[in-house]
């Protein structure tokens, strides 16, 4: 049973309309997003007669050294590449979850800002959700620990060595996630 504080959601964007998605797929595209300034962990599963398949994985990286908007246009047009050539038409996020140092989590909020904008701008349909209900989706446990996870998707995905780095294996977990928990129109 999901504990009370794990809230996920699912935004639907003006542009997303039932015409967006094409119900008749008997394939779904989805990207998984571990948003971050530095890193951005993406991925791309495919679904299909109860089977995932991961397509491929990656990371966004920026240089700490550029400027700031450098940074976040880099995401932007990275992700937008990625979509313009693997064109997943549904997303999940991981949402912000820490708030230790507040600068790292403005510029994390910051960065998923441009990545929710590029997801509106390309009509694809996102679902947003906290570490645990990722987590509680892939092991069955809300406070797994990581290793527990990645031994996880290497079953559901039928792969042999871990899915690295971290910040992709957090994106396939969401994909994942978004697929176990949103049902298309």
């Amino acid at each position: 049973m999901m504990e009370n504080h794990v809230v996920s959601s699912l935004r639907t964007f003006p542009g997303t309309k039932a015409a967006c998605i094409d119900t008749k797929k008997k394939i779904r595209r989805v990207l998984g997003i571990d948003p971050g300034l530095a890193s951005t962990g993406w991925a791309i599963v495919d679904y299909e007669q109860s089977r995932y398949r991961l397509v491929q994985y990656g990371v966004i990286e920026t240089k700490s050294t550029d400027c700031y908007g450098n940074r976040l246009e880099c995401i932007f047009d990275s992700l937008k590449s990625i979509i313009d050539q693997y064109k997943p038409s549904e997303a999940g996020m991981e949402t912000l979850y820490f708030a230790k140092n507040v600068s790292s989590a403005m510029a994390v909020a910051e960065a998923r800002g441009v990545i929710t904008l590029c997801l509106s701008k390309n009509c694809i349909l996102l679902g947003e959700y906290t570490p645990l209900v990722i987590k509680q989706s892939i092991t069955g446990h809300a406070k797994a620990e990581k290793s527990l996870v990645q031994e996880y998707l290497k079953i559901l995905l039928g792969l042999i060595d871990d899915i690295k780095p971290d910040h992709a294996s957090d994106a396939v977990g969401a994909a994942i996630t978004h697929i176990n928990s949103f049902i298309p129109l």
